[in-house]
């Protein structure tokens, strides 16, 4: 199985400290984001990886290299205008291949990848479209996102059943991209609309999980891994 590692996201709300390099080269106890991602993947076995890339990308090449020093082989999807997270997945499916592939937020932060092992055969999906990891809310998305109902995502909610929070890791097939835009597209509308479908397969994950989106969660990983050591 190959993965992508979304990375092209501006990061607003982590300046300055994004100000002078992209959001997946912020530091969390020496070490950036994005390298955890690039160790857990390799630990798992997953040696091809795909970064997509645009605000101060170049940095981000010029950081990471071709993947050898972790044994693994990165390559890159540049964006140069505004593709959203759909329209970044999409840009990069001719480097992806055939089968279904792993794509991870690159402003997460997690002790441990899920267990891939049933997803590391072409037909690993049983004629799904994705599956989603969901996660307990966090405090700053008390409402969450989707249902989790017999294996299943679920778009709507019945009678205020509890609703979990997208983890931002998930395994895609090639073909849920099939009749989208060219020019961009976010994820969650196509992924909504798979799951009116029964198309998109879910699972909890109960590993330690951050949303590194502002300087406050930063500093809060940050004394939790230097609490670790």
């Amino acid at each position: 199985m190959k993965a992508m590692i979304l990375a092209a996201g501006r990061g607003e709300r982590l300046r300055p400290l994004t100000d002078s390099v992209p959001k997946p080269l912020v530091r969390v106890d020496g070490k950036p984001l994005i390298v955890y991602h690039i160790e857990r993947l390799a630990k798992a076995g997953i040696s091809e990886i795909v970064i997509n890339h645009a605000w101060l990308g170049d940095k981000l090449v010029q950081a990471l290299g071709n993947g050898s020093q972790w044994g693994v082989n990165i390559l890159y999807s540049a964006e140069s205008s505004a593709l959203e997270t759909g329209g970044g997945i999409k840009q990069a499916l001719p480097l992806l291949g055939d089968g279904p592939f792993l794509v991870i937020n690159g402003d997460i932060f997690i002790d441990e990848l899920p267990e891939l092992l049933e997803f590391n055969s072409i037909n690993s999906l049983n004629g799904r479209l994705a599956h989603l990891w969901l996660v307990d809310n966090p405090e700053q998305h008390p409402k969450g996102d989707f249902p989790l109902r017999d294996g299943l995502v679920a778009a709507d909610v019945v009678d205020n059943e509890p609703r979990l929070t997208f983890s931002g890791m998930g395994i895609y097939h090639p073909s849920l991209f099939d009749n989208t835009p060219d020019n961009g597209f976010p994820l969650a509308p196509l992924l909504r609309d798979k799951m009116a479908l029964s198309a998109v397969s879910g699972s909890y994950f109960p590993g330690f999980w951050c949303d590194v989106g502002t300087k406050q969660r930063l500093d809060n990983l940050e004394c939790r891994q230097q609490s670790l050591r």
